[in-house]
């Protein structure tokens, strides 16, 4: 996911992708919990998307 396609989008939307985010998020932490994860890196690459996402939203916030 790139910065740019996100800035394309309007703040529903980002709502909506940072909603889907936090939930995949929560299924791979069960999963890494219950040793059923096999690539962790997938947490990490969660992580960075919902922080490019949430600083778009407030990017957009501050130029109101």
């Amino acid at each position: 996911m790139k910065a740019s396609d996100l800035n394309a989008k309007d703040v529903n939307s980002l709502n909506n992708e940072l909603s889907e985010l936090l939930k995949a998020q929560f299924k791979l932490r069960m999963q890494k919990g219950t040793q059923q994860l096999s690539d962790t890196s997938q947490l990490g690459k969660v992580k960075r998307d919902i922080a490019r996402v949430k600083t778009v939203i407030a990017q957009k916030a501050s130029q109101k």
